[in-house]
């Protein structure tokens, strides 16, 4: 049986050298309900990987963000389905985002980043970031 694939975006942000970590609701498969992830979302057919991340963060956050250079790209297969996530550096005019699909953000340095539990495809972008 094939798994279903989705193609997802998700935006690193960074303010004063920390990144935007996004709390997951608790609701799902267990290896990503309430886990930490970058903001983001699945690209719709059709939809720019750029365009979908602003949709998606306008949609969950109610924030405006530029979309700028891509960072890093992964595959993760998980129990159930499969992605292929590609995040971008991103960044807003504000900070004054709202937290409608999340249960909790943080604004945290690079080197606290793994005292988070990530999903599995958030951690290896985090891997990328640091090289």
């Amino acid at each position: 049986m094939n798994k279903v694939h989705y193609d997802v975006v998700c935006a690193v942000v960074r303010r004063d050298g920390d990144f935007l970590c996004m709390q997951r609701l608790k609701r799902g498969p267990g290896y990503v309900a309430a886990h930490w992830e970058f903001p983001g979302g699945k690209v719709k057919v059709g939809e720019s990987r750029e365009h979908a991340l602003i949709r998606e963060i306008k949609e969950e956050m109610d924030w405006d963000i530029y979309v700028g250079r891509q960072l890093g790209q992964v595959e993760q297969e998980y129990p159930d389905f499969t992605i292929t996530l590609t995040a971008f550096d991103c960044m807003a005019h504000d900070f004054g985002f709202r937290l409608l699909a999340h249960t909790d953000y943080r604004w945290l340095p690079y080197d606290s980043l793994d005292t988070l539990e990530w999903t599995e495809a958030d951690r290896k972008i985090i891997q990328q970031l640091g090289r």
